[in-house]
């Protein structure tokens, strides 16, 4: 891992669920309601883990919304929980995603980094619910690219084809900026992208709301905040 010189890019792109918005939290949190008239009581990890599993293979295969996505997600986790959940709770889940809490430094870390560099996002939603996340950001971003727009979700290159397309700065000085490896960083990697990980499960066992992948970021820190103060300096 070697040192990166910030002053070779203009636009930073970024990863949303994970990397700014605390999905692990959001996830846990909507399926408290589909649970929660059920005699089952997985542990964090354990149900983060059988979501990932389900929402990843979900997402490889023909596009659908991300409503629809959460939505046979959570319909899977309850099949491997032994649970058959009420249509109402699988509703709400499926539309949790504007009530996902924002990491506390990511709104603040934005607004600084946006004095330097231009900002946009590559983030696995759907327009609307994006839209809600925002909200909670507080800055407005320069692009946004969703899987709704790009007909399908990362890891697939396709969808970094497209932000390459919106993106009116040459390829080599965008740096993206993501939590997951495994639909971030393996394909921006493929692709020849500097990459930093925001590795917020530092010091957490396993890989969360995401499967386990193997990527080379070329920065890794542990929150939003230290890579603003890198970024920055």
């Amino acid at each position: 891992m070697t040192a990166i010189d910030f002053s070779r890019f203009d636009a930073l792109t970024f990863d949303t669920y994970g990397t700014l918005i605390d999905w692990e939290r959001g996830i846990l949190n909507a399926f408290q309601v589909v649970l929660s008239h059920h005699n089952v009581q997985p542990t964090e990890d354990d149900l983060l883990g059988l979501f990932a599993k389900h929402e990843a293979a979900i997402e490889a295969g023909v596009y659908r919304t991300y409503r629809e996505v959460l939505a046979s997600a959570a319909r899977g986790v309850c099949a491997d929980l032994g649970v058959d959940p009420a249509d109402s709770a699988i509703t709400h889940f499926a539309g949790s995603v504007p009530e996902w809490p924002a990491f506390a430094d990511s709104a603040e870390a934005l607004r600084r980094l946006a004095t330097r560099f231009r900002l946009g996002v590559l983030t696995n939603c759907d327009d609307d619910l994006f839209a809600g996340s925002n909200r909670r950001l507080g800055v407005t971003f320069d692009w946004i690219v969703t899987a709704q727009q790009a007909r399908g979700y990362k890891p697939r290159t396709a969808n970094f084809d497209l932000l390459f397309a919106r993106v009116d700065v040459p390829r080599e000085r965008i740096l993206h900026v993501a939590q997951s490896l495994f639909h971030d960083h393996v394909p921006a990697k493929a692709l020849g992208m500097t990459s930093v990980w925001i590795n917020r499960r530092e010091g957490k066992p396993g890989s969360g709301a995401t499967p386990a992948a193997d990527a080379q970021p070329d920065l890794v820190v542990p929150d939003m905040r230290t890579f603003a103060e890198i970024a920055l300096r």
